[in-house]
């Protein structure tokens, strides 16, 4: 018999909206979990949810407290979270292209010296990785993933960048991400995809979602440059592969 699931925290975040709580820390059991319970509230809908928002630990409850308060909200959810996990969830897995090094990945090189080895080794690494995707956020698109290696575990930097390309593919402590949209970041940059997560006017606007899987493979840069063509003309350029 499996042992019974702890029960995450209720916190109000307003007079509107409830945090539900599973861990105080990156967690990818806690974030399986988080997602499980969007993806059941998805299929059963309480009643005045206005709109639900998974991270990394929690997911953040919107609702109108008209039509249901907190204390009702909080013991429906809590029903919720407390059912058991399901043991398998059929998920998508994406190839994403990456162009490493160079005026693409600038810190490629300071990477490789803080960890004691050379660029093509963290390109090694980099691209042998399973990531699932943990959450979307921070600005439209942007993929947070876990299961970075802990050979390419580093903390952030130092002096955050004002302004990092589209594209960009990074590691920051824990975890590697790609960032759509052009934009600060403090976070070491290794490459650059042509992938656009997110494309306003294309069929799908967002094209990862959380609980998708990822890998990258390199490519260079004159393909990096036709990949990028052809995502602006609203090709998906990533590809979907068989899980």
């Amino acid at each position: 018999m499996a042992a019974p699931l702890t029960p995450p925290r209720l916190l109000p975040s307003g007079d509107s909206a409830i945090t539900v709580e599973f861990s105080r820390t990156i967690d990818d059991a806690a974030n399986q979990r988080v997602l499980a319970l969007d993806r059941l509230h998805a299929s059963e809908p309480i009643a005045g949810v206005t709109e639900t928002v998974p991270t990394y630990r929690s997911l953040l409850v919107h609702y109108d407290p008209v039509q249901i308060g907190f204390e009702a909200l909080g013991e429906k959810l809590m029903a919720l979270a407390l059912r058991p996990t399901p043991s398998a969830t059929k998920t998508r897995r994406w190839r994403i292209p990456v162009s490493y090094g160079g005026e693409h990945g600038v810190d490629i090189e300071d990477v490789a010296k803080t960890l004691d080895t050379t660029p093509d080794d963290i390109v090694a690494r980099h691209t042998s990785g399973d990531y699932r995707v943990a959450m979307i956020g921070f600005t439209p698109g942007w993929s947070y993933l876990s299961g970075l290696d802990k050979s390419l575990q580093m903390s952030r930097r130092q002096n955050p960048r004002l302004l990092t390309p589209a594209g960009t593919i990074a590691i920051g402590g824990i975890q590697t991400g790609v960032q759509c949209l052009a934009g600060p970041s403090g976070w070491h940059l290794l490459g650059r995809t042509a992938v656009r997560t997110y494309q306003l006017h294309r069929d799908p606007i967002f094209l990862l979602e959380p609980g998708d899987h990822v890998t990258f493979s390199a490519v260079d840069a004159k393909t990096f440059a036709e990949q990028d063509r052809a995502a602006e003309r609203g090709e998906i350029v990533a590809e979907q592969i068989a899980s």
